[in-house]
């Protein structure tokens, strides 16, 4: 098929795409287009863009068809008839099916559906008719079936013969669809030529690895400044590694093919951020993104999710589902309307003007595979049930790891096409939560006492093992003299977590220990600790380290509240040490030690 050029718009014409073609021609023959393809290639994308440009008269009705019910399309109903005002059985079809304009039908990820939908499909493919309904009357002008054909996200192949010969297939790749000009315009401030010569340049394996959409990511990734790596997907609890199977004695080339892109785009690739989770949820507000957060339980990722997102709302509190316990009734459900359609109802929190957001907490947890069908479309299309949901603003879905402290936690996989509707995936470790100073907010020096336990007495290992939710229950059982070994995690037959509680017990019991209130309780006793150390050696000695350790690991509230002392302590430090504050802190905190550092200055 030789690319042909536009005639439907006024302006310069463009060479028309392979998909762009084919649409055109299924709908001038009458016929049902079968479309395959790899995903994340924009056919569906293609579809919005070209029905819309090429023929303004029309609306696309889409259909995500992984997410149907069989009484999503069509339903047995009593309804009234009008003539003999008796009630009478007629069957009522989806009300997106009577649009009152002419309308392209697009049923997505058609080989995903359930039997009983594919049933229904088959109708439509063959006759262009459903039930009693006959689509043409409807104003329907054009129908295809889109989906990819790996049998890694499909549940079927589509192999009955008297369906297959109702329509015309074409299978696609990424250089069928016009994916370089829409990506051009969203990023009109790049030059992306040298982005799609790296992209050009890779083996076929890893431009499907990195297709169009996860190369979408990570240029809005790009363009906020986060790590470049976020765009890619987690699959399986595992980020995408961009490595090709077939190629003898190749490596993972995530780092190399994500530094030759930021290197193209003239912006940097960096490894980290600091607080990384207010900073993804605040740019999912401001560019309406679908955000996947993954951390091990009880770090603190919902709290801070749902507090960010209030702050970014203005006081609002975001939409929160937990899928454990989500149906598909309470997002949406079918009921018959007045003008003998199929309408689907949105449950309250849904409707309305307001700006939302919605948190989809526990999202590998689903309680059934229709909920999650249903979370499907609107990540992907932010609709729900063929529905726009109103001044939907961002989406942030949390979930645990597939594996944790050496143990398997009961969470669903998911496959490269579910995971690649992110724009930003974060895989989030404890100290990425700012939990600490909600800690001290909420519990004062008891927390205090419990976080410097928590950061000077026990290994890596200890700390994975205690968890701020863990803290938080040692703080209660503490303060109501209750054994604390009873708040660590029951392993089963008698075990607790393995973590000594004994120097936690001590803080408590306010045996001697070292944190910041004790620098400044005696504050002219450890400047002159200090000084003495500085006068033996440059480097410092063991008072030097205890000092530092401390200044290191305090909370901005601690600091801001021994201020005077932070400041006369610092200034006996080695130089060396007090660069290391500035490292990889938040932005408050770099801003609390510039203004002591100048006021060392002025003294």
């Amino acid at each position: 098929m030789t690319s042909t050029t536009t005639e439907h718009t006024a302006g310069p014409r463009r060479v028309l795409s392979r998909l762009e073609e084919f649409i055109d021609a299924m709908i001038d023959l009458g016929q049902t287009g079968q479309i395959f393809g790899e995903h994340g290639i924009g056919k569906t994308a293609t579809f919005f863009s070209y029905v819309q440009e090429s023929r303004p008269e029309a609306t696309l009705v889409y259909v995500p068809a992984a997410n149907l019910t069989p009484d999503d399309l069509l339903v047995n109903a009593p309804v009234r008839d009008p003539r003999t005002g008796e009630l009478v059985l007629r069957q009522l079809v989806m009300s997106q099916l009577k649009p009152g304009r002419p309308f392209v039908l697009l049923i997505d990820d058609s080989l995903q559906a359930g039997d009983t939908i594919q049933s229904q499909l088959m109708q439509i493919a063959c006759d262009w008719t459903l039930g009693e309904h006959d689509l043409r009357a409807l104003g329907c002008i054009g129908v295809f079936l889109t989906d990819n054909e790996s049998l890694a996200e499909t549940s079927a192949r589509r192999s009955d013969l008297a369906l297959l010969d109702r329509m015309v297939t074409l299978r696609i790749g990424a250089n069928d669809t016009a994916w370089r000009e829409h990506l051009a315009a969203k990023y009109r401030e790049w030059d992306l030529t040298g982005v799609f010569t790296v992209w050009a340049a890779l083996s076929p394996a890893l431009r499907e690895l990195l297709s169009p959409r996860t190369l979408d990511h990570i240029l809005a990734n790009a363009r906020e400044g986060f790590p470049l790596r976020w765009g890619l997907p987690l699959v399986g609890g595992e980020r995408l590694r961009l490595q090709d199977p077939e190629a003898q004695g190749a490596g993972n080339r995530t780092s190399e093919i994500l530094d030759r892109i930021a290197e193209a785009l003239g912006v940097p690739n960096p490894s980290r951020i600091a607080d990384p989770v207010r900073q993804v949820v605040r740019a999912a507000l401001r560019n309406r993104w679908t955000v996947l957060l993954q951390g091990p339980p009880g770090c603190g990722k919902t709290e801070l999710v749902r507090e960010t997102v209030r702050e970014g709302l203005n006081g609002r509190d975001p939409l929160y589902f937990s899928l454990p316990v989500t149906n598909v009734e309470d997002l949406c459900a079918p009921v018959p309307t007045a003008d003998g359609s199929l309408d689907n109802l949105l449950a309250a929190p849904f409707t309305g003007p307001e700006p939302k957001a919605i948190v989809w907490d526990e999202y590998n947890r689903p309680k059934d595979k229709a909920a999650f069908a249903k979370l499907m479309e609107i990540t992907q299309e932010w609709s729900l049930a063929g529905r726009r949901i109103a001044n939907l603003r961002a989406q942030i879905a949390v979930q645990n790891p597939p594996y944790h402290l050496g143990r398997k936690l009961l969470v669903a996989r998911n496959n490269i096409a579910q995971a690649s509707r992110f724009t930003a995936s974060l895989t989030v470790e404890p100290g990425d939560i700012p939990a600490n100073e909600w800690l001290i907010r909420q519990y004062g020096a008891d927390a205090e006492t419990v976080l410097e336990w928590w950061k000077h007495d026990i290994d890596d290992d200890g700390r994975a093992w205690i968890t701020k939710r863990t803290l938080e229950r040692l703080i209660k059982l503490h303060r109501k003299g209750l054994p604390l070994h009873i708040g660590t995690v029951y392993l089963g037959d008698g075990e607790y977590a393995p973590v000594p509680l004994t120097a936690l017990m001590d803080r408590l019991a306010q045996r001697q220990v070292t944190g910041l209130r004790e620098l400044a309780r005696d504050l002219p006793g450890w400047e002159e600790r200090l000084r003495k150390a500085a006068a033996q050696t440059s480097e410092g000695a063991d008072d030097t380290d205890v000092v530092h350790q401390v200044l290191a690991n305090a909370e901005l509230s601690q600091l801001r509240k021994h201020r005077k002392a932070v400041t006369r302590l610092v200034a006996l430090l080695p130089a060396k040490l007090r660069a290391t504050y500035l490292v990889g802190a938040a932005a408050e905190q770099q801003r609390f030690w510039t203004e002591v550092f100048v006021s060392l200055r002025k003294r």
